[in-house]
Formats: structure tokens, sequence, C-alpha cells
């Protein structure tokens, strides 16, 4: 039986996580992904990425070429790009981190 954790240890480890991801800006955006596409292309509609990639929906593939395309297209590192909800989905939110929406649609050539 697993018990939960209480006390000054959780606290403490809550406050770390919350004090290490708190300075930071991260942009959240909805991602409709299309895997098997015959091209990548990212598309703006609204607040919401259409993204179409190559790669199959299989073995996690789709999500790795959204996460690489998305960081290529934004000037970011991989890593910046994370994948929040939605891994088994085509609707998804991705979080960019040390971005904000505005300058990410900006970069996606959308004024």
């Amino acid at each position: 039986m697993r018990r939960s954790r209480t006390g000054r240890a959780a606290a403490a480890r809550a406050s770390h996580v919350a004090a290490a991801s708190g300075a930071a800006t991260a942009a959240r955006v909805a991602v409709r992904l299309t895997p098997r596409a015959s091209a990548e292309a990212i598309t703006v509609d609204g607040e919401t990425l259409r993204v179409r990639v190559t790669a199959p929906p299989v073995d996690g593939r789709a999500n790795a070429a959204l996460v690489r395309l998305l960081a290529k297209r934004l000037r970011v590192a991989r890593g910046a790009v994370r994948i929040v909800s939605g891994r088994a989905a085509r609707q998804k939110l991705v979080e960019v981190a040390d971005l904000e929406l505005a300058e990410l649609l900006r970069r996606l050539g959308r004024p």
C-alpha cells in the first residue's frame, strides 16, 4: 500500500519544483496534428496550430516529429518544446518554454 507524501519533505519538494519552473515564461498552444501527411507544414488557425508531419502515429514518431518541427520553426531547443496533454490524440496542448504566445505566433508568420 502506498502512503501519500505529507509533511515537510513533500512541501520542500513542491516548493523546489515551483521555484525551478516559476521564473520562466512559457507559451501554451493548442495543436491539431495530422500524421502521415505528404509534406510537413504549420498553419495558424486563430490561436490553434494545424501541424502536418510525414511521420506515422506509431511508437511516438509523429509526436517526435511534431516537437522537432516546432523547435526548428520557432528557433528554440527541442527540449523547450513539450507536449502537455494529448500524447495519443490528434488534439494536443503544447508548451514552449521561454517564449510568449505573441512571440510564438509571430515566429510562425502571424503578425
